[in-house]
């Protein structure tokens, strides 16, 4: 265990070593650099020449550029590839109630190339200057009529250069017989307003849509909810986003960013003010009765002051207990005047009066517990009760808070398809901006999903393609930066190797056991039996005494088998003791004198 963290202590130690040398090789590189320049010049350029030829990178994937061509029907499509202008209208209106210095609309716009653009050729409309009003136009190919189909409006944007405060919106214009593309400005009529906005931390998706009142032919805006998502990295990720916009037949709506749904609802549930007013209003000539009471709680009319309650005891006392500390300097005062202090020069006492020196602590009372008057410290006083006040009970004649009663709302009007808007007949931008070079570009608006996706992928598809193919992965990333700053090369050794090689040793070493021989070789004291090897010789008695208690039953077994033997020889020993006796005597009465027959001769 004592070697593990000696290692982990040395690894840890060597990085610091090695981040300490870089910045020590980086302080003396910097003071020698002049020294050696000029010497290294060839040498640096013959190892940057080997560098690029043997460690170069491979090339990124080229993705071609074409310009994307809509492929259905569609009453707006504009790709901006041609390089102009053409079609579009720049407003040279003036704004009301505004300076004349700033009301005019002289923002610039161009179109140009994508700053840092991995597809050459993919150009788009740009908003040049800053901190001006910008408005441009364009007409549709012919007017757009809510009906049936859906409307989709989808376009492109790319903050170049971050946003501070402003806006990327585009305005559907209304159909109207007033509409001049040239006097384009704020007050122009629009159907819907849609589009990203920033102002401080403010991050906006707009989806706004004027709504006619059916009674008064007045109009209203509505306002979508805002959005659950967080917006902030579309807005300073420098990337080109794809804003789209769905609005359906039954007034359901959808809001999507780079294809994904960012907002979703209806037009009858999800705009603020509602579509439709209220059935019932409350009666502005209805008025509060005079007697009418609204306090749950009174004080109790019954209840009485206790006469011991003392109103006028302080609430706080002086501590009775205290003591004056011991040393306390009683005719010392707390502030003296500065000795050092010394009257200036331009001191006039008749403008300025007597001149006395500054007050400063008195040194005396540094070391002592205080100094001056010694005042008994004030403590609560338990006698303090305050004023009194009588407890409150429940109103008896409590009616409530008081509303005005409801009557009809002589405006009421129900709207069940405000789907059905006022047609438009052009897209525009009017946008007010402190940040510069907002690009953006492929608008279309049609009523088939499949081709906007189609648009969507010939644009801004390639878009995301290329700058995926231009970008290195996290490991290429990660060569780059140690390549910049090569003490990187230690954090990933220390964030990466080192704890891979701490599990290793961790948990693929098993804990060496001392064996008994060295035991008795150093005379050390042996640890106690672990609980395992405890478990272990408890099975392994068990195990045993299972194997004797089995020996002894075959041992009983046989030894009944053998008693059964034995008895039985013993009888058949019997029976032949019993035959062996008459065969001995008969054997003996043949070999008697008297019983031998007489031998012939």
């Amino acid at each position: 265990m004592e070697l593990k963290w000696l290692l982990c202590v040395t690894l840890l130690a060597l990085g610091i070593l090695a981040v300490q040398a870089h910045d020590m090789d980086e302080d003396n590189d910097a003071d020698d650099v002049v020294d050696i320049e000029d010497d290294l010049d060839d040498g640096i350029e013959e190892v940057e020449e080997s560098k690029s030829e043997t460690s170069s990178p491979p090339p990124a994937p080229k993705v071609t550029y074409r310009p994307p061509v809509p492929t259905g029907e569609v009453y707006f499509a504009e790709s901006f590839d041609k390089g102009t202008l053409d079609g579009w209208i720049l407003s040279r209106a003036k704004k009301d109630d505004t300076d004349d210095e700033i009301a005019k609309y002289d923002g610039k716009w161009e179109v140009q190339d994508m700053k840092e653009t991995k597809l050459p050729g993919d150009k788009g409309l740009v908003l040049v200057t800053r901190a001006k009003h910008h408005a441009i136009s364009s007409k549709l190919s012919k007017p757009f009529v809510f009906d049936t189909k859906p409307l989709i409006i989808q376009y492109e944007v790319n903050f170049q250069n971050g946003i501070e405060c402003g806006g990327a919106y585009v305005k559907l214009l209304s159909k109207t017989p007033e509409l001049n593309l040239d006097q384009f400005h704020d007050k122009t009529p629009y159907t819907i307003m849609f589009g990203p906005d920033k102002c401080g931390e403010d991050y906006k998706l707009h989806f706004i849509f004027r709504h006619k009142n059916p009674k008064t032919g007045k109009y209203e805006e509505k306002h979508a909810k805002r959005p659950d998502a967080d917006l902030k990295t579309y807005f300073t990720d420098k990337k080109t986003h794809l804003y789209t916009l769905v609005l359906n037949p039954d007034n359901s709506f959808e809001i999507l960013v780079d294809q994904t749904v960012v907002n979703s609802g209806n037009l009858l549930n999800d705009m603020s003010p509602p579509v439709n007013p209220p059935r019932e209003i409350e009666d502005p000539n209805d008025q509060k009765p005079e007697d009418w009471d609204e306090r749950p709680k009174i004080p109790d009319p019954d209840a009485v002051k206790p006469d011991d309650w003392d109103e006028d005891a302080p609430a706080k006392i002086a501590d009775e207990n205290a003591v004056k500390p011991e040393g306390w300097l009683d005719d010392e005062p707390e502030y003296v005047a500065d000795p050092d202090a010394e009257k200036p020069e331009d001191w006039d006492e008749d403008m300025d009066g007597e001149w006395e020196a500054p007050q400063i602590a008195n040194p005396k009372c540094e070391t002592a517990p205080g100094c001056g008057t010694w005042q008994r410290p004030m403590i609560d006083n338990p006698n303090y009760k305050g004023k009194w006040k009588p407890p409150m009970i429940d109103n008896v004649n409590y009616q409530g808070i008081w509303k005005p009663r409801k009557i009809p709302n002589p405006d009421f009007f129900e709207d069940l398809e405000p789907f059905k808007m006022t047609p438009f007949s052009a897209v525009g931008l009017e946008l007010w901006s402190m940040t510069s070079d907002i690009f953006f570009d492929n608008f279309i608006i049609c009523t088939e999903r499949a081709v906007a996706d189609d648009w969507a992928s010939d644009g801004w598809g390639l878009k995301k393609a290329a700058d995926g193919a231009a970008e290195p992965g996290v490991v290429g990333q990660m060569m780059a930066a140690a390549e910049e700053r090569p003490w990187l090369w230690v954090v990933y050794i220390l964030t990466v190797a080192l704890p891979v090689f701490l599990v290793v040793l961790f948990c693929c070493s098993g804990k060496k056991q001392p064996s008994a021989a060295e035991y008795k070789k150093t005379d050390a004291p042996q640890p106690d039996v672990m609980d395992d090897e405890k478990e272990e010789e408890k099975d392994k008695g068990e195990k045993e005494d299972e194997e004797e208690e089995e020996e002894a039953n075959e041992e009983k077994l046989g030894s009944d088998a053998d008693l059964g033997s034995a008895s039985q020889e013993e009888e058949e020993e019997e029976e032949e003791e019993d035959r062996k006796p008459a065969s001995e005597e008969e054997e003996t009465v043949n070999r008697s004198p008297r019983n031998r027959k007489p031998r012939k001769d």
